[in-house]
């Protein structure tokens, strides 16, 4: 199914990306200054990604679409890629839907 990517940036931030079944990044997020952190991103990813109310569809300034994945609180735990179609971005939407609550952790940190 998908995966989620744990690594460690050349800053010594974590990062993490969950992966589809074709390797591409469908969910991301950076600039967490510890693993445990960054851990506990990926479980508040899990716990959140069957809501659609925790995310927010989006245009940028140059139209292209993006979406974001917010916790309960409002926090933003992941953030898409640029789309320009907007249902090709809902699939990948249910795709994060779908995977991310039984998705294993690749933790390339080691």
């Amino acid at each position: 199914m998908g995966k989620f990517v744990l690594v460690t940036r050349k800053n010594g931030r974590y990062q993490f990306d969950l992966v589809n079944r074709n390797g591409h990044s469908i969910l991301h997020k950076d600039g967490y200054h510890s693993k445990a952190s960054a851990l506990n991103g990926i479980a508040s990813v899990k716990k959140n990604a069957e809501n659609d109310n925790n995310y927010k569809r989006k245009k940028t300034k140059d139209a292209a679409l993006v979406f974001t994945l917010a916790a309960t609180n409002g926090k933003v735990i992941g953030t898409s890629e640029r789309y320009e179609n907007p249902d090709v971005m809902e699939k990948i939407i249910m795709q994060v839907k779908k995977i991310a609550p039984s998705s294993a952790i690749d933790d390339l940190t080691k």
